[in-house]
């Protein structure tokens, strides 16, 4: 994780630079140097490590995602919806490599330091819904369904939601 002060730093001199340029008459390697300042200070709203974890889990590389993820010494350092976004992130990891306890705990801060968009907190609410399916708690599991269904507003995991009630039936 590159420090937010050396983001800083590297963002300034690349505008100086660009700047100067500007200045001497090289418009090119100005914008250039532009387009540089405008990468870091996308890397301050969005961490690169987060990015490319979400890029091993696309790719269904889970043991990649995790060491991807495992270099992140201090994720409370992380902005909030950065942080949110760690912790569901190792909670899918969880709840398909090992144990749905870890899973849940990790899902319940993701949720509580707040996921930005609705259908990732849907995710996270359908999968601590399959969990307490799992650990047959069926009150709970109704619960989520619920938030789930009015979370999820284009339908793309009504799929899942059938067959989790469809469990529920059986317990």
């Amino acid at each position: 994780m590159v420090n937010k002060i050396i983001k800083y730093v590297l963002i300034a001199l690349s505008l100086a630079w660009s700047a100067y340029q500007f200045t001497i008459g090289n418009i090119g390697n100005g914008i250039l140097f532009v387009f540089i300042a405008g990468i870091f200070v996308l890397s301050l709203f969005k961490h690169e490590l987060i990015l490319l974890a979400f890029l091993h889990l696309r790719r269904g590389k889970f043991e990649k995602a995790g060491r991807t993820l495992n270099r992140i010494k201090h994720p409370e350092q992380l902005r909030s919806s950065q942080e949110a976004y760690y912790y569901y992130l190792i909670g899918l990891i969880h709840s398909q490599t090992q144990s749905a306890t870890k899973a849940e705990k990790f899902f319940r801060k993701a949720l509580a330091k707040g996921l930005r968009m609705k259908t990732d907190q849907a995710m996270a609410k359908l999968n601590l819904a399959g969990i307490a399916v799992m650990k047959r708690r069926k009150r709970e599991a109704m619960n989520l369904l619920t938030e789930v269904k009015k979370l999820d507003k284009n339908k793309m995991l009504d799929d899942q939601v059938k067959m989790i009630q469809s469990q529920m039936k059986r317990i």
